[in-house]
């Protein structure tokens, strides 16, 4: 009862006062859309600010490499050309199939949350494993959808949604559909989504942070932004997008050998 007493108030605040937008087939496109580019902003910042920030620039994972105007201007315009042409496209057709969703009265307790965000991880952290490796070992999946994605060697962070849209669909898909294998709560469903749209935009962020989610788990479980750069450099290794296991389980795991610690 005290765990689930923990995000009461909360929930009852949000399904209380906010129903008809949290019920809206479009919520989940508004909040990943909106938590991307807020997410952005402070890593934004940083590249833009360059050598003015240099307690910042000690963390650059290559240092010597920037990204230039025209580069996150084209990211950003892939970005919103994908949502505006297609994801949004296909969430107003939501309306046509599935009923607006029902708000619980109960909210999840604080463990069922966080076991829910978890698994929803790890289950789409497979999902994209096997999709990855087959888009770089398959040429014509790689120049038809994925190519554009590794324009850029040396990520940032508007280039983690700079994808071809059959990727940003699929991985769309996924996200969408796994809270539902798992039988989540829409709170927790939420609460995947937006920690899922953070911690992509880490991997490809280009600084390794003291605070980066890698370095706050321990045993090398998680990749995070080093472990991503060196797929950006050897697309050949590192495909899991998050943890770690898939790719040393299958050989393809390859480990920076350059870090912030030791610039």
């Amino acid at each position: 009862f005290y765990e689930k007493s923990l995000l009461q108030p909360l929930w009852d605040s949000l399904r209380l006062n906010y129903t008809d937008y949290l019920r809206s087939p479009l919520f989940p496109i508004v909040l990943t859309v909106s938590s991307y580019f807020v997410f952005c902003i402070p890593f934004l910042l940083c590249d833009i600010m360059g050598d003015k920030w240099p307690w910042v620039q000690q963390f650059k994972i290559q240092p010597s490499r920037r990204p230039t105007a025209s580069a996150l201007l084209h990211c950003a315009g892939v970005t919103l050309y994908n949502h505006v042409f297609l994801v949004l496209p296909a969430s107003v057709a939501q309306w046509v199939w599935r009923p607006p969703a029902d708000l619980p009265d109960q909210a999840p307790s604080l463990l069922e949350l966080i076991a829910g965000v978890i698994g929803n991880l790890l289950l789409f952290d497979l999902q994209y494993f096997i999709w990855h490796l087959l888009h770089h070992r398959i040429r014509w999946l790689y120049v038809t959808f994925h190519a554009i994605h590794h324009n850029y060697s040396s990520p940032f962070a508007l280039a983690t949604q700079c994808l071809g849209g059959w990727e940003l669909v699929t991985v769309g898909f996924w996200t969408t559909l796994n809270p539902v294998i798992l039988r989540c709560h829409l709170f927790t469903t939420w609460a995947f989504m937006v920690l899922h749209v953070y911690v992509s935009i880490e991997d490809h962020c280009g600084y390794d942070f003291p605070w980066s989610t890698s370095r706050l788990i321990p045993f090398g479980i998680y990749g995070g932004p080093s472990k991503h750069d060196v797929h950006h450099q050897k697309p050949n290794t590192n495909f899991a997008p998050h943890f770690s296991h898939w790719d040393k389980i299958f050989g393809t795991h390859a480990d920076f050998s350059f870090s912030s610690a030791t610039k």
